[in-house]
């Protein structure tokens, strides 16, 4: 529908938990329809709604040509783990190795209320952990190692979009696994 500006790092919408999507109307169809616009127009793997300033449980993906969303997701994580590169479109220009689960089952709702699973490893598999992050106001820098995470706020302090103020570091609430993170 419309392409919307994204919302950077510092903002407090990003670190904020969204709420669940409890009416499966036409503004929540919209909501999926500018997401993914402003996803393919960035481009990028994927876009959650806080991410553009909204606080709502919904996400689009583009990965191996195929689009999608999902709304209130429920992830079920694989033990197997991977390591690559990871960014993010509110993170202009920052790319760092971040361990994910290799694979994910997400269950969740389309925008129309239907009941959906969608299962995916590797690339997929890493969208979708990165955007259901989104929703909890956890953004890939916090899976960083410390002197990652270190590298990371350096870069970021660095770069030309970001702001004056420094905003708080947030650890992941979520397990990390036993990986020391």
């Amino acid at each position: 529908m419309a392409i919307q500006p994204i919302r950077l790092f510092g903002d407090p919408v990003l670190r904020s938990k969204a709420q669940e999507v409890v009416d499966f109307d036409k503004e929540l169809r919209t909501l999926v329809a500018d997401l993914t616009d402003t996803m393919l127009e960035a481009p990028g793997a994927g876009l959650a709604a806080p991410q553009i300033g909204v606080g709502l449980r919904v996400f689009t993906w583009n990965v191996d040509g195929e689009v999608g969303h999902l709304v209130n997701p429920d992830l079920t994580l694989s033990s197997e783990l991977q390591d690559g590169p990871e960014g993010c479109l509110s993170l202009p220009d920052l790319t760092f190795d971040c361990t994910r689960a290799l694979s994910v089952v997400a269950r969740g709702w389309s925008m129309y209320g239907e009941p959906v699973t969608i299962e995916g490893s590797e690339l997929l598999a890493r969208a979708i952990q990165h955007e259901t992050d989104h929703l909890d106001g956890v953004l890939f820098i916090d899976r960083l190692d410390p002197a990652a995470r270190k590298l990371a706020m350096r870069e970021i302090r660095e770069s030309e979009w970001f702001g004056l103020e420094l905003p708080t570091v947030k650890v992941s609430p979520h397990p990390t696994r036993g990986l020391g993170l």
